[in-house]
């Protein structure tokens, strides 16, 4: 997948469609689908109502499973995990907004198997903006983004719930 020139962003909604196509031959009658608060959540809901899934939606938040916690302490108001389903054998869908350094990524897997051990855990992300430090990679991927040092790739969703990306100052993510 090509990356997308800084200049353009892609439009959430648009990767949303994609995410669904890709998505769709993918999800059986016991797949469940876990969103990351808060951007993960918010394209977890989407897909999640778009492909029909019968398992509720599960949310996690990774807060406390942070690999820099001790060090930043909590940097917004925590959100509880509610995972209202089995985790074990169990085929996943974990959804994140943007993946960057994948540490968010192997916070959440540490939190899921505090759950039990899924049969499967498949990564889908609305874009990726590269930078990785752990080896981690998104199964399926609405878009990959370049992204300039010193710059945040951020999912925003405006008053009437349509979801779109931005860049903000200063580096952060997982």
């Amino acid at each position: 997948m090509a990356k997308l020139p800084v200049t353009k962003l892609p439009d959430a909604e648009a990767l949303l469609v994609e995410l669904v196509a890709q998505l769709k031959p993918r999800v059986g009658p016991a797949t469940a689908m876990i969103g990351l608060h808060t951007g993960g959540a918010w394209v977890a809901e989407r897909l999640h109502a778009a492909l029909g899934l019968a398992t509720p939606l599960g949310l996690m938040d990774i807060a406390f499973y942070r690999d820099d916690y001790s060090k930043q302490g909590l940097k917004h108001d925590p959100k509880r995990t509610k995972i209202p389903f089995e985790v074990e054998e169990r085929e996943l869908l974990l959804v994140d907004d943007v993946l960057y350094t994948g540490r968010t990524v192997r916070a959440a897997m540490n939190e899921l198997f505090d759950y039990g051990r899924p049969k499967s855990i498949a990564l889908v992300v609305l874009a990726d903006r590269g930078g990785r430090q752990l080896p981690i990679s998104a199964q399926y991927c609405g878009a990959s983004v370049d992204v300039p040092a010193g710059r945040r790739l951020r999912l925003k969703r405006a008053d009437n719930g349509k979801l779109l990306l931005a860049l903000e100052d200063g580096e952060h993510g997982g």
